[in-house]
């Protein structure tokens, strides 16, 4: 069998599964996210935190919540780190600096998992566990979470509220993401992932040393790793290493654990809209991204430029022999058309143009299908700016799924689209012009850039992988890129909340001739091209100056 006919196969299969999932999935979390019982467990939660499960809140108060509960966790988990060489179970590791220590806590606060360290030889049992592990959940529960507010504002009328942060909270955590991680946990311990916790070991003798390995609950943080669209690695390697990801098969399935909630959360919102027809329109425009995508990047590497590459079949630097082209070009646009972030392979040895697709993919607001919650909700705010240029289009009030898109709500998706982009182009052109952070780049020229330009897309889109020819455990980087994943995380939350607030706050606007049907094809098409306008009027200088330049000039 071809390469080629393998990896066509790979990606045949994995559309099979994540359609038989859709339906089922997709239904459970809109019952959980509208259930009105609550189980003991989460009772006793409530109960611990003083949160009242039957409060309802208006925007303001969701968003504190939101805000309230993240900073504590930030806290938590620098503290965490900081402490790290007294705590047990710390291996022999010494507490992390505090440049890096607020890198990683913000980072993982905010579902990024971007990781300036070597996981293996910093990061202790108890810190890997009690600390990433556990954001891993709560971060990804947030997210989800805050979706679920948005798809509110658009099903409910003539009332502020949203439902109940900390109910959306415990609920994505107890009901869908643990439940799904137990079950793929088990799957990954049986087909090779490691799930222990012993200590340091030397693994045989090498010419210069020894090689040691440690051990770790590895299966359990892989699965929301994945599931959660984090992507923080146990292992510097990440998943392309064979403790995390041993096999084609496992890497098959964690590519399935990315995509599987951010698809299936379209069904969840059609079915709290009423519609699930509009769901399926959400759906068709995120999977005709993410399929072009995936068929381009697969081009990319498979196409034969030398000798070397002809032999090889295809650009293997960088990428594991035991997934091929097929299976690293699919992870890698799963990984970065979300906020995933894990590898299994080095992005930064991809060609010139499939570096850039990998880029080109955040920079698309991580959307198709996105990160779990901020995927849907990054997608609706599109849908809203899709609808408006629409009705400027026939000079007619723009509406959506029954809400007047105003001057109010424009603003606010206008908002939030830019602030992720002026995050990225500032600390980029900032890093450029100033003589240290240069010092940190591999190589020069173009893929130099690239390098930058890919950090701080990465960590503004809170995804977290890298190109990983960047030095990035410096003050500089540490701190810049912290500040930008806090920020792009928890900025763009806030305008999303307000405009979900001023959707609900709405009367219902009938139906007409007129009004544009929002669950058709024609739409779908509509809000493709937008977003691809959009994304390439704010990055095409940019993405010129770096992988487009080096892809030419090859």
């Amino acid at each position: 069998m071809s390469p080629v006919t393998a990896g066509v196969l790979q990606l045949l299969a994995l559309i099979s599964a994540l359609a038989l999932a859709y339906r089922p999935l997709g239904d459970h979390m809109a019952r959980v996210y509208s259930a009105e019982k609550h189980y003991k467990p989460e009772k006793w939660i409530y109960r611990a935190i003083g949160a009242d499960p039957s409060a309802s809140m208006h925007w303001p108060a969701y968003l504190r919540g939101v805000l309230a509960f993240s900073a504590v966790g930030v806290l938590f988990l620098y503290a965490l780190q900081r402490l790290q060489g007294a705590l047990p179970g710390s291996l022999g590791f010494v507490s992390i600096d505090p440049d890096q220590a607020f890198n990683t806590a913000a980072s993982f606060v905010a579902n990024t998992n971007w990781q300036s360290y070597y996981g293996e030889q910093a990061m202790g049992h108890v810190v890997q566990t009690g600390g990433l592990a556990v954001q891993n959940f709560v971060s990804a529960a947030v997210g989800m979470a805050v979706a679920v507010a948005l798809v509110r504002g658009f099903s409910r009328f003539r009332t502020g509220e949203l439902g109940n942060f900390w109910t959306d909270l415990v609920r994505g955590t107890v009901r869908i993401l643990l439940p799904i991680s137990v079950v793929g946990a088990i799957v990954l311990v049986a087909c090779g992932v490691i799930q222990n916790f012993s200590g340091i070991h030397d693994v045989g003798q090498f010419t210069g040393g020894t090689q040691q390995w440690n051990g770790g609950a590895v299966a359990s943080q892989e699965v929301i790793k994945e599931l959660g669209t984090n992507g923080g690695g146990y292992f510097n390697a990440n998943s392309a290493h064979p403790f995390e990801n041993p096999t084609p098969f496992t890497n098959l399935f964690e590519i399935f654990l990315i995509l599987l909630i951010p698809f299936a959360l379209t069904r969840t919102f059609g079915r709290m809209v009423g519609n699930l027809r509009q769901g399926y329109a959400i759906l068709a425009t995120m999977a005709t991204i993410w399929i072009s995508f995936t068929a381009l990047m697969m081009w990319t590497e498979f196409a034969h430029h030398g000798p070397a590459l002809q032999i090889a079949g295809g650009a293997m630097e960088g990428k594991e022999t035991r997934f091929g082209i097929g299976g690293s070009a699919v992870f890698a646009v799963a990984t970065t058309l979300t906020s995933t972030g894990a590898v299994n392979s080095f992005h930064s040895s991809y060609t010139g143009l499939g570096g850039g697709i990998t880029m080109l993919g955040m920079q698309l607001g991580e959307i198709a299908p996105g990160g779990v919650g901020s995927g849907l909700y990054g997608m609706l705010v599109m849908a809203v700016i899709a609808v408006f240029v629409a009705g400027l289009m026939v000079g007619r009030t723009p509406e959506y799924l029954g809400k007047k898109i105003g001057i109010r709500q424009v603003k606010l998706a206008a908002c939030y689209i830019l602030v992720t982009p002026a995050l990225v182009l500032c600390f980029t052109a900032v890093a450029m012009a100033l003589p240290t952070p240069a010092d940190s780049m591999t190589n020069s020229g173009a893929h130099g850039f690239s390098e930058i330009l890919y950090a701080y897309t990465s960590g503004a889109n809170n995804n977290g992988s890298a190109f990983a020819g960047l030095n990035a455990d410096t003050q500089w980087f540490n701190t810049t890129i912290g500040i930008a994943m806090l920020l792009g995380r928890f900025l763009p939350i806030v305008f999303v909340l307000a405009l979900a607030g001023s959707l609900a706050e709405q009367r219902p606007v009938p139906a007409t001739s007129g009004t544009l049907r929002t669950d058709k094809p024609l739409y779908a098409g509509l809000l493709v091209a937008t977003i691809l306008i959009i994304t390439g009027l704010i990055y095409f200088p940019a993405l010129a100056l770096g992988p487009l330049a080096e892809g030419l000039a090859t």
